[in-house]
């Protein structure tokens, strides 16, 4: 029976595929073995009966065995050997097929042809290896936010495997299929890092299309594109490529890129300064020169330079000594003079 078995199970395998197999096996080795159940048991036996038989296979075959129904004679124990036999079999193909099932979806997954299913999530458009490695590391640093990577073609599968936050999608970055599969419609922010400046403009121009109201983050190599991808989205927040922590703290805190702009431009409303303290000057911390410089001069204390070095933000209670640096950021720079006079 098992050699029997097991060229049938062969003869299926190359006419049925997927999970019609198992199930072939199993309506076969049920009528087979009812038939046989039939012929070597006695006249009239329960076991053979229509309305028992099926219980009988099941349990049997499932090798639970529970014997409130059981054959009497040898040939039955054979049979009901068979049906062991014959269930152990479709298990194994059940199984087997439910395996490969599971690794297939895996599979897809991992090649990036699976659609999403993600909201108010961060989509990240272009892999560039070990860059885009530090960008997803501090997008996902503080487990705020769900990634959608979305890489070339050229990409085989996803360069995250192990990380259940990075989801990845792979194709056209221009394509509205990306687009789809990736949740576009319903993501939160969009990160483009084309290959080129050209490229960056059209992603953009299919990101604007899926989510008109998306925050849209771009790093282009001339800023000098920044109005061209303005007619495409007038609050895109543009960042230089050479700059990619820019594109993550404008990702995860939008409208910190103005403020850089903003404090990188001779023309802003904010410019950086710094002083060094002079001798006499009572104001000993951190705390205090904040508060004067606010008061006095409206301005924002940043840093301070002493014998330890740079420190940004420090603590308040920090000592401030003379010849100490401050960086500080105001609409003008504080003359020595004023300075001087607020003593």
């Amino acid at each position: 029976m098992p050699f029997l078995i097991h060229r049938l199970s062969r003869f299926f395998r190359l006419r049925l595929r997927g999970w019609r197999l198992p199930l072939a096996v199993a309506v076969f080795v049920f009528l087979t073995s009812w038939l046989a159940m039939a012929l070597v048991e006695p006249a009239g036996a329960e076991i053979a009966a229509p309305g028992t038989y099926w219980w009988y296979f099941l349990v049997t075959s499932a090798t639970v065995g529970y014997g409130d129904v059981f054959p009497v004679s040898t040939g039955g124990r054979l049979v009901g050997l068979y049906v062991i036999v014959g269930g152990i079999v479709t298990l194994t193909l059940l199984f087997t097929q439910l395996a490969a099932a599971l690794q297939s979806i895996r599979g897809r997954r991992l090649r990036g042809v699976v659609p999403l299913d993600l909201s108010d999530h961060v989509v990240l458009l272009g892999y560039w290896p070990g860059r885009t490695e530090r960008i997803v590391a501090e997008l996902t640093a503080e487990g705020r936010f769900q990634v959608a990577l979305c890489a070339w073609g050229d990409v085989p599968e996803n360069p995250f495997p192990d990380q259940p936050a990075v989801h990845f999608v792979r194709g056209d970055l221009t394509h509205e299929d990306v687009m789809n599969r990736a949740c576009v419609q319903r993501a939160r922010t969009a990160v483009i890092d084309g290959r080129d400046d050209n490229e960056t403009l059209a992603i953009a121009v299919a990101v604007d299309h899926a989510n008109p109201g998306i925050h849209l983050v771009a790093a282009v190599r001339d800023l000098g594109r920044r109005e061209n991808l303005r007619y495409v989205n007038g609050g895109v927040q543009v960042v230089q490529w050479h700059m990619p922590f820019l594109l993550t703290e404008e990702a995860t805190d939008p409208g910190i890129t103005q403020i850089y702009n903003d404090l990188m431009s001779s023309g802003g409303h904010g410019n950086t300064y710094s002083l060094r303290v002079p001798t006499g000057f009572p104001h000993r911390t951190f705390g205090d020169c904040q508060t004067h410089f606010g008061r006095t001069f409206g301005a924002t204390v940043l840093a301070v330079r002493g014998r330890d070095g740079l420190v940004v933000s420090p603590p308040w209670e920090t000592p401030v000594t003379e010849g100490t640096t401050l960086y500080y950021v105001a609409g003008r720079r504080i003359e020595d003079r004023l300075l001087a006079a607020g003593r």
